[in-house]
């Protein structure tokens, strides 16, 4: 088996524990107006390029050492992995019979039931918050939260450790309000998990110029860091465990 790769990327220190690999699969359910790696949104584009399995598992295989001695392993990442579900399953599985150390972030949009074996078999899971708002969610997703908050519900109660990531966007979910409404969520759903937030960059607008699309929207601002102290305390007096792997 096989699947589309936009990127393997080595020496990852911001993506779980230790030094990681990420495994960057093509294809996301969602259209974040502010995404960071739109070259991962679809599999038809000149950044996605067809793996086989045990090509994936020998660029893995080689930087087995930086694992064994910084407590890292793999981290699964997109576009969303379990877009390619039969792809990341058989990943997952070979990679945890391996023995490696394993990771997912996910936008928290895919069928529980069908990925719940590869997410049983993850040591850590980050699920995307991005706002607790059905409508606003899906102005700026595409879909509403519906699904993410159940997955989010569900993800909770299944083991791994979660550490629940919220993109901080001025102009999307910027406010002591919406922030308050995202902490009240957490709470009530996943009340064990960790809680990371994550400021909007630029960073990724030369790969919407090499793609040939607009970029993000200017309107769309960078908190300050006294902007993220603040909601970082809001959420500890809302009895949220805050982490941070940047």
């Amino acid at each position: 088996m096989g699947g589309y790769i936009t990127q393997i990327q080595h020496c990852s220190v911001n993506d779980g524990e230790g030094i990681r690999t990420l495994i960057f699969l093509a294809g996301c359910p969602l259209r974040c107006a502010w995404c960071a790696n739109p070259e991962g949104q679809t599999r038809e584009n000149p950044m996605t390029r067809w793996m086989e399995t045990e090509e994936v598992l020998q660029a893995v295989r080689r930087q087995a050492i930086f694992y064994r001695f910084s407590g890292g392993g793999v981290t699964f990442s997109g576009g969303e992995a379990t877009a390619q579900g039969e792809f990341f399953q058989e990943l997952t599985q070979r990679l945890y019979d391996e023995g490696y150390d394993l990771a997912l972030e996910t936008c928290g949009v895919f069928d529980f039931d069908r990925m719940a074996p590869a997410l049983g078999k993850m040591n850590q899971i980050f699920m995307d918050l991005k706002h607790p708002d059905p409508m606003a969610h899906r102005r700026f997703t595409g879909l509403d939260n519906r699904l993410v908050l159940e997955n989010l519900r569900r993800t909770a109660q299944l083991g791994p450790p979660l550490v629940v990531r919220i993109p901080v966007i001025l102009g999307v979910n910027g406010t002591d309000e919406t922030m308050a409404a995202c902490f009240r969520l957490l709470g009530q759903l996943a009340p064990g998990a960790a809680l990371e937030l994550l400021p909007y960059h630029r960073l990724g607008e030369e790969k919407y110029r090499q793609l040939g699309r607009p970029v993000p929207s200017p309107a769309f601002g960078i908190p300050s860091q006294d902007q993220l102290d603040h909601w970082r305390a809001m959420a500890q007096a809302m009895g949220r465990r805050v982490v941070s792997y940047r």
